[in-house]
């Protein structure tokens, strides 16, 4: 998947949607309020699914109602595609807020927009996600064990105004994961960034595992970066599959592993503040 923001790249926009009448008005308002978006429109799930294949993309917007599944059965079935990283799905509805309510629309969805709001707000809405203007803050919960790495690699995201929690092993990460929570009971930390191979009896891919089953923290709440030399698809396709919210090559590139680091902690602290916040 191109990372949002990457240096040359612009940000492209899935639109799913039976209605070609709404496809065409989203599609149109898009391209208007957010110049340099790339908007692909799809008239199916299948058809969106095909289209991932070609390439990935920043922001997933889609019907409840398709023709062939459910809106929330194509959020899951992006979500379990390999090759796709962690992307938010809104739900674009009259009546995604009955379903939020029963608590229907699963963790697959990472918001919904109503659509009674109008297009105009939903392309603000999408804005706020793919051309941000403020600066992301964060403490970043750092597992490297080589020391000379972890400096070098903390000082760049201090320069970027994160804050930087290091530790060397998988053991004193889920420690603090488990052990240290606010008053929402989410972690203090916002997002962990580790390495796959670690010193010690557990791995970067065993602490993506306490995080997503044993903590029960889902990739929008606890966002996790996992930094890998391993350049096998089939290799990275099962961090993905796993829980990783993406993945960061090694040797690291300082500019697009902030970018993924900035791009994953706006959408965590958007659900977090309405994971707190009263339901609309």
């Amino acid at each position: 998947m191109t990372a949002l923001g990457e240096i040359g790249q612009q940000p492209r926009v899935l639109i799913v949607d039976g209605s070609r009448v709404v496809r065409r008005l989203i599609e149109q308002v898009l391209q208007a309020e957010l110049p340099g978006v790339t908007v692909v429109a799809c008239a199916s799930g299948e058809e969106a699914l095909a289209r991932l294949d070609e390439g990935g993309f920043d922001f997933v917007t889609t019907a409840l109602r398709l023709p062939d599944m459910d809106g929330v059965d194509l959020a899951r079935r992006i979500r379990t595609h390999a090759p796709q990283a962690y992307v938010p799905i809104v739900v674009v509805s009259g009546s995604a807020q009955e379903r939020l309510m029963a608590r229907t629309l699963g963790d697959d969805v990472t918001d919904y927009f109503d659509k009674s709001l109008g297009f105009q707000a939903l392309a603000a809405f999408i804005g706020g996600y793919v051309h941000p203007v403020e600066r992301i803050t964060g403490q970043v919960l750092y597992v490297e064990d080589s020391r000379v790495v972890a400096l070098a690699t903390s000082r760049i995201l201090e320069r970027h105004g994160l804050s930087v929690r290091h530790v060397v092993s998988a053991e004193e990460a889920i420690q603090i994961v488990e052990g240290e929570r606010g008053a929402d009971g989410l972690p203090t930390v916002d997002l962990v960034l580790t390495d796959v191979s670690l010193k010690g009896a557990l791995t970067g891919g065993d602490l993506l595992d306490r995080v997503r089953n044993h903590c029960g923290l889902g990739k929008g709440l606890l966002p996790v970066l996992v930094m890998t030399g391993d350049d096998n698809p089939r290799s990275q396709a099962v961090l993905l599959r796993a829980g990783a919210n993406d993945l960061v090559s090694k040797p690291i590139d300082e500019r697009l592993l902030v970018t993924k680091l900035q791009f994953q902690l706006r959408v965590s602290q958007h659900l977090r503040r309405q994971q707190t916040e009263p339901a609309r």
